[in-house]
């Protein structure tokens, strides 16, 4: 899940930590996992010379692949296994099974370090019919000479989610939020007669451990993606110092938070308040959260949905939402052509089907597949239709902070500052902890 694992080292990250899902729940990944689970029996008969063998990634899908797998065989007679590496385990078993005579032919490369250590393993997707089911290319790993090494079969998302219903109550309309300026005017304009309405603008935005993570990961990513948007070069590996050049804006989107809002900033440093429910109870019109939080408060605020991180940047009315995986699959360059090809056939046949792309997408969340159906989860839909409509994706650069731990711990202590006295020295502090921390912290990651 993001907040647990951004709460490890970035080494231990990019050596496969899985990302099954956000927020600060348990992890579903928890659930019993199977280590080597085959859906076809051992007398099972293919009638082509392909096979696949899928090793996964993610536990909690282990029993959905099983009986997709089995279907598969039934349907075509394709020989489909599928191995669940136990949580934790994935690069340690990959290892492992890619040493044996059959290997998988279907694997997970899910970040630049992975592209790095299993690239030449991976089959060039590009062209392949896969390929060409995806929606969006804003989830592919490519290498430094252009190889499409793995496509990404489902994503997360985050921003800001809303209560159109308390907007509307307020006298402004979501239309009227396609920027930080209209942001700005209904935030304000509900804050300024919160006692009137019976709600404020921005649920609380506590700093201890189990809600700073939404600001010091998350919202800090708005910084770190423009940098790379600016740049014109999406970041591959943790880049040694950043500019600060977009800290304006986000100092726009943060103190529009804290000082619009059902807690006074100088309340924010101890936590105790609990920004999920006071939206769900309607106290608030605003949260910010992720994907993950649309099972909790959709039941409460039906019609809620969730909009970009607004924060004044040139452009922005073309902003999507943060979204990001690291569930990617690539396709073994080493084994047969005929078992690439039944791999590949078998992956289409999981995005476009119509029975299986819905099993699949129940379990996911969503797949960005043109014939996947929609997802039942809202925030992600959202997501979607951002994209679809020729948003951009705020990629999650937030994951190359270095030694996170440490770098975080310094942003909450400054922001702490900050929300209690909201002085231009103390936002200096904020953004030398940002700036300075992050040089601070990669020297001491890499040991310089």
């Amino acid at each position: 899940m993001f907040k647990r694992v951004a709460a490890v080292s970035m080494a231990t990250l990019m050596a496969g930590a899985v990302f099954a899902g956000c927020g600060n729940n348990a992890s579903s990944s928890s659930t019993d996992s199977k280590t080597d689970s085959s859906a076809a029996s051992s007398d099972t008969k293919s009638t082509g010379t392909g096979k696949v063998y899928w090793l996964n990634f993610k536990p909690e899908i282990d029993e959905t692949l099983q009986e997709l797998a089995k279907t598969y065989t039934e349907k075509t007679g394709v020989d489909v296994k599928v191995t669940t590496a136990a949580s934790g385990t994935y690069f340690q078993t990959l290892t492992s099974e890619m040493d044996k005579s059959n290997p998988p032919t279907l694997f997970v490369i899910g970040n630049q370090q992975g592209v790095k250590d299993w690239g030449d393993y991976a089959l060039d997707l590009k062209d392949t019919a896969i390929a060409k089911e995806l929606s969006t290319d804003a989830y592919n790993l490519t290498d430094e000479n252009g190889k499409l090494v793995s496509i990404g079969y489902c994503y997360e998302c985050y921003g800001i989610i809303a209560n159109p219903e308390l907007v509307e109550k307020a006298g402004y309309k979501m239309d009227d939020i396609k920027n930080f300026e209209g942001l700005k005017k209904v935030a304000e304009g509900i804050h300024s007669k919160a006692d009137e309405l019976g709600f404020d603008a921005f649920s609380s935005s506590d700093m201890d451990d189990s809600s700073s993570w939404r600001f010091t990961g998350h919202m800090a990513n708005l910084e770190y993606f423009y940098e790379e948007k600016a740049a014109g070069k999406t970041w591959t590996e943790c880049p040694a110092t950043i500019t600060g050049e977009f800290m304006p804006n986000f100092k726009n989107l943060y103190d529009l938070c804290i000082n619009n809002s059902l807690t006074d900033p100088k309340d924010l440093a101890t936590g105790g308040h609990d920004a999920e429910n006071e939206f769900k109870t309607q106290k608030a019109a605003f949260f910010v959260n992720g994907s993950w939080e649309y099972a909790a408060v959709s039941e409460a605020v039906p019609k809620a949905t969730m909009i970009p991180y607004y924060c004044g940047v040139d452009g922005e009315e073309k902003a999507g939402l943060n979204c990001g995986t690291e569930n990617c699959w690539a396709v073994n360059s080493k084994v047969s052509e005929d078992d690439q090809k039944a791999t590949i056939d078998f992956m289409v046949w999981l995005v476009s089907d119509a029975d299986a792309s819905k099993k699949m997408v129940d379990q996911l969340g969503i797949m960005p597949y043109k014939n996947a159906p929609k997802s039942s989860n809202g925030f992600l839909n959202d997501a979607d239709t951002y994209t679809n409509n020729g948003c951009y994706v705020m990629d999650w650069a937030t994951n190359y902070q270095p030694n996170v731990d440490e770098y975080r711990a310094a942003l909450v202590s400054a922001l702490n500052a900050y929300n209690a006295d909201q002085s231009d020295a103390n936002w200096d502090a904020v953004k030398s902890a940002f700036v300075d921390g992050w040089a601070t912290q990669y020297k001491a990651a890499n040991a310089q």
